[in-house]
């Protein structure tokens, strides 16, 4: 029996030696699966970040949009109403432009007939409904009509001056 028992201690050393290096390699595949949870955690939490600054980035991105647009909304609402200024002040142009045509249409008829001119000083003012519109429109007028100019014609700037002293007066 003394080989049977050697052979069952060499089994049981062999058993023995297989067992602890299974046991060496079961650690050793349990610190690679620490090792590998380290890593995956590690690249949880990297991804974690990315991921708050990617909508960090993003919620900046529309907050700056949005302000761009407000801004660009206030810009045409600026631009829309200086164009509507611009064609008031275009009628406006082309009213004073057709008086000043009318009016010197009829002086060039009172001159053709050799007849002295009948200019009424209202005509020169008309839509004028404040002091300093009248001012301004008188302003006007004497560059027009002073005697220096080449249409410029006395009688026309007395019934001006007239005119303008009338409604001075009204509007004080």
């Amino acid at each position: 029996m003394g080989r049977s028992n050697i052979r069952k201690n060499r089994a049981k050393v062999v058993l023995a030696r297989w067992s602890s290096r299974q046991a060496a390699e079961l650690e050793q595949k349990k610190l690679e699966i620490q090792r590998e949870k380290g890593r995956l955690e590690e690249e949880r939490r990297q991804l974690d970040r990315e991921k708050k600054e990617f909508f960090s980035r993003c919620r900046l991105e529309e907050e700056r949009t949005l302000r761009e647009k407000r801004l660009f909304e206030m810009k045409w609402k600026i631009l829309e109403e200086e164009l509507r200024q611009l064609a008031d002040e275009k009628v406006k142009v082309e009213r004073q432009r057709d008086f000043y045509k009318f009016v010197r249409e009829q002086e060039q008829r009172a001159s053709d007939t050799d007849a002295k001119a009948i200019v009424s000083g209202d005509m020169f003012f008309i839509g004028v409904k404040n002091r300093q519109s009248l001012k301004k429109r008188y302003k006007e007028l004497l560059k027009i009509y002073h005697p220096d100019n080449l249409d410029g014609d006395t009688e026309t700037l007395q019934e001006i001056n007239r005119e303008y002293e009338r409604l001075k007066a009204r509007y004080q």
